[in-house]
């Protein structure tokens, strides 16, 4: 390590004096150090590997001009690569990994439509008595039968199937004159 040592800090300051070929020698050596250091930590993700040690190359290419000549060079590069394999793991442990089959629950189930159309909906059954209201809504929105909705609501079946049949053409006879 010695040998690396004297030859990574021999092209780093050559090329922080401006020899770009040196600092060109010295990235590409620098790649063949870091390559290994993240393998060693991140088993079987190769693709971490290789964004890291990017991410630690253009940190090093851009902060060159905060390195301290009279300290080793590796030293400075594996403090940068530490703190990039931090910051790595900071963000591994906020994201959270889903399953190809879930990534339906990422996505929203209403649109802005379906807001406007329920507003629209919430103004348009503003005319109907209470009790009629919540019985279209349990009928025609929450899929309960007639029976069903009936007894939520205080209806008999057959009260409720001409409760809806009759509020139903009020809502229709309200949205057409609403149209003309």
């Amino acid at each position: 390590m010695i040998d690396k040592e004297a030859e990574l800090k021999a092209d780093m300051l050559r090329g922080l004096d401006g020899d770009a070929n040196a600092w060109r020698m010295f990235l590409i050596a620098l790649r063949a150090v870091l390559t290994p250091f993240f393998k060693q930590r991140l088993i079987g993700r190769d693709a971490d590997v290789e964004d890291l040690v990017q991410e630690c190359l253009i940190a090093i290419h851009a902060k060159r001009g905060t390195y301290d000549r009279t300290l080793p060079a590796t030293a400075w590069i594996y403090a940068i690569a530490r703190y990039k394999l931090i910051d790595h793991f900071r963000r591994m442990s906020r994201r959270s990994d889903i399953p190809i089959d879930d990534v339906s629950i990422l996505f929203a189930e209403h649109t802005v439509e379906d807001g406007a159309i329920r507003r629209d909906l919430t103004k348009v059954m503003a005319i109907l008595p209470s009790r009629q209201r919540r019985l279209i809504e349990d009928v025609r929105i929450g899929g309960y039968s007639l029976a069903e909705a009936g007894a939520r609501n205080g209806f008999t079946e057959g009260a409720a199937k001409v409760s809806v049949h009759r509020s139903m053409k009020t809502l229709s006879a309200s949205v057409a004159h609403h149209e003309d």
